[in-house]
C-alpha cells in the first residue's frame, strides 16, 4: 500500500469519525472539505439561538472548534489542543462556516488561525495550538 494511499484512508476514516461524533451531529456541524493543515464546516442556525435571537456564543466556539480539530487530525498523526482564544466579532442569524487554517508549525505544535462566517460577513476568529501526542520525543 503506497503512502499516499494509506494516508487518504487515515485522512477519510478521520473525517467520518469526526462528522458522525455524538456532540457533531447534536449541532448538525459537516465537514465538507478538509485535509492535513485545513478544513471546512457547516452547521445550520436551527435551534442554536441565545435569548437575544442570534447564535449563541457556545454553538459558534464548538464550529470553530470542530473545524480546528480536523484540520490538525486530518494526516496521519494524532493531536490535542492546548491553547484557543476565539474573539467574537458580529451577530449571527443564518447559517455559518468555519474554515481553519495551519498558520505555522514545527515537528510537534502547530498554530490554526479559523474564521467562522455567516455569508462573506465575519462573525468570529478563533486560534488554537495543538501538540502531537505521538511523538517519540514527548
Amino acid at each position: 500500500m503506497s503512502l499516499d494511499y494509506r494516508q487518504d484512508c487515515v485522512r477519510l476514516c478521520r473525517i467520518s469519525a469526526f462528522n458522525n461524533s455524538e456532540f457533531a451531529r447534536l449541532l448538525g456541524m459537516e465537514i465538507t472539505d478538509a485535509y492535513d493543515g485545513y478544513a471546512r464546516v457547516t452547521m445550520e442556525n436551527d435551534g442554536k439561538n441565545n435569548p437575544q435571537g442570534v447564535v449563541h456564543g457556545g454553538a459558534i466556539f464548538a464550529l470553530a472548534d470542530q473545524a480546528f480539530g480536523i484540520a490538525a487530525n486530518c494526516s496521519t498523526s494524532v493531536s490535542v489542543a492546548v491553547s484557543i482564544h476565539i474573539q467574537y466579532i458580529s451577530p449571527a442569524t443564518g447559517p455559518l462556516v468555519a474554515i481553519a487554517h495551519r498558520v505555522a508549525g514545527n515537528d510537534r505544535y502547530s498554530s490554526f488561525q479559523v474564521m467562522v462566517y455567516e455569508g462573506k460577513r465575519i462573525i468570529a476568529e478563533f486560534n488554537g495550538v495543538a501538540i502531537r501526542t505521538d511523538t517519540r520525543n514527548s
